[in-house]
């Protein structure tokens, strides 16, 4: 959905809340209306920041991968680095099964 077609759906909702609400008074629609508009546009920002940090962190794999480096690899690492100790318990637990489960089938 483009922001034009977001914006369009968001006023067509408002609308028909207007409508269902059947405000005899258009001070408060207003008040909604232009909060609704301010917490619409704050995401929208925000989602746009996020879309550009994405688009960061590609380009810094797609850096780290020109310099020889591994991405799944390093996608791993960050994931391991921002656990917490219960999460990385619970990871090394299962990579203690994994690795006992595949020596048993002879693939160490």
């Amino acid at each position: 959905m483009t922001e034009q077609q977001f914006r369009a759906r968001t006023a067509e909702i408002v609308r028909r809340n207007r409508e269902k609400a059947d405000v005899s008074s258009n001070t408060g629609t207003n008040v909604a209306v232009d909060q609704l508009t301010s917490i619409v546009e704050r995401i929208e920002r925000i989602e746009a920041e996020k879309k550009g940090l994405s688009d960061d962190v590609k380009e810094i794999y797609q850096e780290a991968k020109g310099n020889g480096f591994e991405a799944k690899a390093i996608r791993r690492i960050v994931r391991l680095r921002a656990m917490d100790a219960s999460q990385k318990a619970a990871h090394e637990e299962v990579e203690s099964i994994l690795e006992t489960y595949m020596q048993a089938l002879g693939m160490l």
